[in-house]
């Protein structure tokens, strides 16, 4: 919960100057309102729960919530919140956790799935089942659908979650 949904509130807290007083005092100068973006990461987890993953289910549907408040909050001053919701994106994180950490440092906690599970998410059949894209996704996709939404094609957009997950959910 620190990580996933106590760090982005005090990152959030943190940028308030730069973001929503600096806005605030264009409004008040009558000046134009500049564009500023706020961006968090949130899951499919936060979205639609998943077994075994209460804790982190509960703190990825909480970015959701911050998100929205903070687009409703500091949208007055010219300050998007989006979020993107991740599906399975081809990462360490959604790899086999074999028990070979050697590149993370001694007190990291594991990374990855268990064996099996990665076993299964890296079986074309259960792709061609729940992924209507039948593959995971890449590491550049995944950023695209932030720079997509930091871009100014977002504009207009706040309060939202991206769901780049290849129709994983649908």
């Amino acid at each position: 919960l620190d990580v996933h949904a106590t760090a982005p509130f005090r990152i959030i807290r943190a940028f308030a100057p730069l973001l929503r007083d600096a806005g605030k005092a264009e409004v008040l100068d009558g000046t134009t309102v500049q564009d500023r973006s706020i961006i968090n990461v949130s899951s499919t987890s936060g979205l639609h729960g998943n077994l075994g993953q209460a804790n982190y289910a509960l703190a990825k549907a909480g970015v959701l919530g911050l998100t929205k408040t903070v687009a409703k909050e500091w949208g007055p001053f010219g300050v998007r919140c989006n979020s993107v919701a991740f599906g399975m994106v081809d990462t360490r994180m959604t790899q086999s956790n074999d028990g070979d950490d050697s590149e993370a440092d001694d007190d990291a906690p594991p990374q990855g799935l268990p064996p099996d599970v990665a076993a299964m998410w890296s079986s074309p059949k259960m792709l061609k089942m729940a992924v209507p894209l039948q593959r995971k996704g890449t590491p550049d996709e995944a950023a695209g659908a932030v720079l997509m939404l930091a871009s100014p094609y977002a504009s207009y957009i706040t309060g939202a979650t991206l769901e780049c997950t290849g129709g994983m959910g649908i």
